[in-house]
C-alpha cells in the first residue's frame, strides 16, 4: 500500500471498507470493475502488467471478466503506472 499512496501523492493508502467500495463504484462486492464505475476513482497498475499481450480485469459482477491489452485498460482509467511489487 505504501507503493500505492507514493504513486497518487499521498501519504497513506488504505483498503476501502466494503461498503464504502460499494457505495463509490456501483458494483457488487467480488465484481469491482475499473471501468464504468459511477465516479472514476484514481487507479495505478504494476508495471509488470505491460509483459503480458492481455490481461483480464472484473466486469462488474462475480465471475464476469473482461480481456484487454493493459495499455487499454491504463487509458481508459487514466490510471498511473508504478512499481507495485513488494521488495526482495
Amino acid at each position: 500500500m505504501k507503493h500505492v499512496a507514493k504513486a497518487v501523492g499521498a501519504k497513506k493508502a488504505i483498503m476501502a471498507d466494503k461498503s464504502e467500495g460499494i457505495r463509490a463504484t456501483g458494483y457488487v462486492l467480488g465484481g469491482v470493475s475499473p471501468i464504468g464505475q459511477k465516479k472514476q476513482l484514481k487507479t495505478v497498475m504494476d508495471i509488470t502488467a505491460l509483459n503480458f499481450p492481455t490481461i483480464y480485469v472484473s466486469a462488474g459482477r462475480r465471475g464476469l471478466e473482461i480481456e484487454l491489452n493493459a495499455d487499454d485498460l491504463a487509458l481508459l482509467t487514466q490510471a498511473k503506472w508504478a512499481n507495485l511489487r513488494l521488495q526482495e
